[in-house]
């Protein structure tokens, strides 16, 4: 792959596996530095951190285990990575967690939680990580949405309600820098396969008692006219474009990467 990254240096959340591990890996093949940052095994982790420090040419990738809930350690990882690299190019705001339930007994906490991880470390990692570019005159946002970002489903009160949060996010924080070389945009996937995802095919078979591909079809893909899975490479193939050389005039959208789910 060309190094149309070189020099540059990344942060992207949620990275120890799925969405944000794809990301990682397309930045640092792309030429990047990257940081890592999520929960996991520990075995895990460092099968990730050795994966992209080789393509990084390093014994391993820089790592923060920062609580993605937390304010305090949220910023303390974006001045980590700026020490680490000496600047921070990029900011991918990639980590989520996912809570399903009727909204009348949906737990407090579970709320709380989903809001926090999925929406407000945007804002705190984006605030931290702004002053940096702006003063460099160089940086790029990017924030992993969701179909749901756009359109709603039921059941999923604080995730829908945490993704339209990000895309409102993304739109306002781009118009502040709007006259500035930075940008913030948000990418918003339908269902990607990753080993999360695909661990809700068989129990949707087994629920409805079909096979495994029509529960995939019919079932969990029921929204997505495509009938298939977007792939990790798909997603970072994109994000890898929202960070590159001609990008600049692209700058709070939100774009849709959803097997035409939203187009209706």
């Amino acid at each position: 792959m060309e190094k149309i990254l070189a020099g540059q240096s990344a942060l992207v959340t949620g990275s120890t596996s799925g969405i944000g591990l794809g990301i990682a890996r397309i930045y640092a093949q792309a030429g990047a530095q990257v940081m890592l940052n999520g929960f996991g095994r520990p075995e895990e982790i460092a099968a990730a951190r050795a994966e992209i420090g080789a393509l990084m040419g390093v014994a391993e990738a820089p790592y923060s285990g920062a609580d993605m809930s937390k304010p305090e350690e949220i910023r303390g990882m974006v001045a980590e990575a700026e020490k680490a690299f000496g600047k921070l190019d990029i900011l991918v705001n990639n980590a989520g967690i996912q809570f399903v339930s009727p909204v009348q007994d949906f737990p407090t906490a579970k709320w709380d939680a989903i809001i926090a991880i999925n929406l407000s470390s945007n804002f705190h990692a984006i605030s931290a990580a702004l002053p940096g570019m702006l003063a460099r005159g160089h940086g790029r946002i990017i924030n992993v949405a969701s179909a749901h970002g756009l359109v709603a489903s039921p059941f999923k009160t604080a995730y829908v309600a945490a993704k339209h949060g990000v895309v409102g996010l993304t739109k306002s924080v781009a118009l502040e820098i709007a006259q500035s070389p930075v940008t913030c945009n948000a990418i918003c996937p339908g269902f990607v396969r990753t080993p999360l995802a695909e661990a809700q095919v068989q129990p949707f078979a087994d629920q409805f008692g079909v096979s495994a591909e029509a529960a995939l079809k019919d079932h969990l893909l029921a929204k997505q006219p495509s009938k298939r899975w977007i792939e990790v490479e798909e997603v970072a193939r994109l994000a890898l474009y929202l960070v590159g050389p001609g990008s600049g005039g692209v700058n709070g959208s939100a774009m849709s990467i959803d097997g035409g789910w939203t187009a209706a």
